[in-house]
């Protein structure tokens, strides 16, 4: 049965999703893609979905997950749902239709549908394609 450090996973960005750079580690177990994030500082996604054509310019890919540091907020345009901020030490989960926002670095694991999560990094990867640059790289 497979297993790993969070670390120690894939690098997505070096393999199947370049755009992702070093920040985003992953490989897929069964129906689930294991994932581990490391953003190097404030992030907002906004720009990132609506740029890369998601519907509704929201991720659609449900994320369960857990931050070791930092803090994620998720955001639900055009709902009544209230913003999530999760914090380190908790666990999570984002119904599809989210935002995601970083104030700082922050480290996270996550259990994903690995075919939503594949949709998603797709239409991103295809966006900084065309673009031929890298919307994950943190400024």
């Amino acid at each position: 049965m497979p297993h790993s450090r969070p670390a120690e996973l894939p690098n997505a960005g070096g393999g199947r999703w370049p755009a992702a750079t070093d920040n985003f580690f992953s490989t897929q177990w069964g129906d689930l893609e294991v994932g581990y994030t490391v953003t190097a500082g404030a992030r907002d996604c906004t720009e990132l979905y609506r740029r890369s054509g998601l519907p509704g310019g929201v991720c659609m890919c449900p994320h369960y997950g857990y931050v070791l540091s930092g803090s994620i907020t998720a955001v639900y345009p055009n709902t009544d749902w209230p913003d999530e901020l999760v914090e380190a030490g908790e666990v999570y989960f984002f119904p599809a239709g989210h935002i995601l926002k970083y104030d700082r670095k922050t480290e996270h694991l996550e259990f994903n549908p690995a075919f939503a999560l594949q949709q998603l990094m797709d239409a991103i990867q295809s966006t900084v394609d065309k673009a031929s640059a890298s919307v994950f790289d943190d400024d």
